[in-house]
């Protein structure tokens, strides 16, 4: 193909969605050096048109156009979805409601632009740029062909997963709404404003998501003026009726007394008698961690990876809940690290054995209750944990992003970001005890999402990039989101059957309903609140 054709469409989304989506487009194109043709149509719909100096295959084509819309979500992919099909309307063309393809670009410009054609290497900038993207739609069109070749094989029609492509998020997104569901555009956003209520979002967040992630929701107010005028008013009747259904704060602990369950808390009762002290205990088992577990633990293989990202996850728990004692159940630690919960419940006991005295089990589950640990540091580690210095930052699990790169590259990271020195390739080998092959590749990976930078052969931390915000982009925040829903109605499937009195009717399908009880994750560019809200929800 010598010509890209970017689609942007008011059947996809509202008119204020498309223009926004052609802002963040153009700003695409042109931090990435592409000169593109811009026209308008009658019915407010917008085309962008890039010209190749070397051609593009069909397939090529069609993966950087789907990536653009996990971007701009009133894009059209359908030109490009097909090598011997695709119409779409030039500029000057009759327009189907009367009027024009109206030329937006100067026609000198144009002419220029049209004859001197973008080179391969702004095209391959651009696909530089969309790289979280093209990995999302790739992931997204595996998953799809899975579940529908796993319903095929049982008989039953596929069945559509939660997360981005949810009706509530679409319409969040796109401000189109089922007018058999919701009778006005009012009705579609309190239904959104009530579900943001109940995530435990705040009003701030919503209104800097209205900018952001979610432009179908400002796009309903139809001007900034009545949205600013309205916002607080739906805001605040959005929180009534949260109360008034019965949610409790998302801070909030509580627990049911019944015949099956104790009346202790859950969800980590602290033992130790300070937070200082506390925060100590949880420095000098990371000491121990690196000089003694980690080299341990590098001999069991595969397992002994994900015990050493399990034993980081249950340190990173300590230390966002302030607590010795852990008493949650599997399915918070799956999400932690976005594994199954199944994979958690194998990993516990093995970790408690290869721990070596820090981790011990006071209480097996029973009812609602889990099974109940508590760390602690032995004494044959006491005299090592303190003649080791405490290193600089925080201990983590698995941070979302790494959901979507893998276990590996979230040990390499760490070794980059926690050395006490910016290290070589060899050096990561080393401390992370990885085949080099496995950590060249990871090293390759993020190098390609900019988180890290090589200078005279030292890897670094490339300070300006965000981690919360490429795991947005990299849907890992959406597949957190979606495992945190399935986890909660599974608990509360089990809560009514320990209950005797209550018969759950949940279908299998329902389990996955992607319009109930969707949880959507409060927002947060600041990357220690953020796993703070995920060990909260989880």
């Amino acid at each position: 193909m010598a010509t890209l054709c970017l689609d942007l469409d008011t059947s996809k989304a509202l008119q204020g969605v498309v223009d926004d989506d052609a802002q963040r487009l153009v700003n695409l194109l042109e931090s990435c050096g592409i000169r593109y043709v811009a026209d308008v149509s009658p019915s407010g719909g917008r085309h962008l048109y890039i010209p190749l100096a070397e051609r593009m295959s069909g397939p090529e084509v069609r993966k950087l156009v789907e990536a653009m819309t996990l971007l701009a979500p009133s894009l059209d992919p359908s030109p490009h979805q097909n090598i011997t099909d695709g119409c779409i309307r030039v500029p000057g063309s009759a327009h189907k409601s009367g009027g024009h393809q109206i030329l937006t670009t100067p026609l000198a410009t144009a002419y220029d632009i049209l004859r001197r054609r973008n080179p391969a290497s702004a095209v391959t900038a651009l696909r530089r740029a969309l790289a979280p993207e093209l990995q999302r739609a790739h992931e997204l069109k595996d998953r799809t062909a899975k579940m529908a070749a796993a319903a095929t094989a049982h008989g039953i029609p596929p069945i559509p997963f939660a997360g981005i492509q949810s009706p509530l998020r679409v319409l969040a997104r796109t401000g189109l709404y089922d007018t058999a569901k919701y009778a006005s555009p009012s009705e579609a956003r309190m239904a959104v404003l009530n579900h943001f209520a109940s995530c435990g979002w705040t009003l701030d967040q919503v209104r800097r998501e209205l900018g952001g992630q979610f432009p179908g929701l400002a796009a309903l107010y139809t001007s900034t003026d009545r949205q600013e005028r309205l916002i607080y008013a739906e805001w605040a009747e959005a929180c009534r009726w949260i109360q008034k259904r019965g949610t409790q704060p998302a801070d909030r602990k509580t627990t049911r007394i019944n015949d099956t369950s104790l009346p202790e808390p859950t969800g980590g009762a602290s033992r130790t008698s300070s937070k200082a002290a506390l925060h100590q205990l949880v420095n000098d088992l990371e000491n121990v961690l690196y000089a003694v577990l980690d080299h341990r633990l590098k001999e069991r293989g595969r397992d002994g990876l994900s015990l050493r990202l399990l034993l980081r996850a249950v340190l990173g728990y300590m230390r966002t809940m302030e607590t010795d004692l852990l008493d949650v159940g599997c399915r918070t630690f799956a999400t932690a690290m976005g594994k199954h919960h199944g994979t958690i419940a194998r990993l516990l006991p093995l970790l408690q054995e290869a721990s070596d005295g820090i981790l011990t089990k006071v209480s097996d589950a029973r009812g609602r209750n889990a099974d109940a640990y508590v760390i602690q540091l032995p004494p044959h580690f006491e005299q090592l944990a303190r003649e080791l210095s405490w290193r600089s930052g925080k201990i983590h699990g698995i941070r979302p992003v790494f959901r979507a790169l893998g276990d590996v590259a979230a040990l390499v990271y760490e070794s980059i970001e926690r050395g006490r020195l910016s290290p070589t390739t060899a050096a990561i080998v080393r401390s992370t005890g990885l085949s080099r092959t496995a950590v060249e590749t990871a090293l390759g990976a993020m190098s390609s999402y900019n988180m890290i930078e090589r200078r005279h052969g030292h890897w670094t931390i490339t300070a300006g990039t965000s981690l919360t915000a490429l795991a947005r982009r990299l849907g890992a925040l959406d597949d957190a989101a979606e495992q945190i829903s399935r986890h909660r109605k599974q608990r509360a499937a089990w809560h009514a059957w320990l209950d005797r009195h209550l018969v759950p009717e949940l279908a299998e399908h329902e389990v996955e309903d992607p319009d109930s009880d969707l949880y959507w994750i409060p927002p947060s560019e600041n990357e220690l609140d953020l796993v703070g809200t995920l060990w909260r929800v989880a």
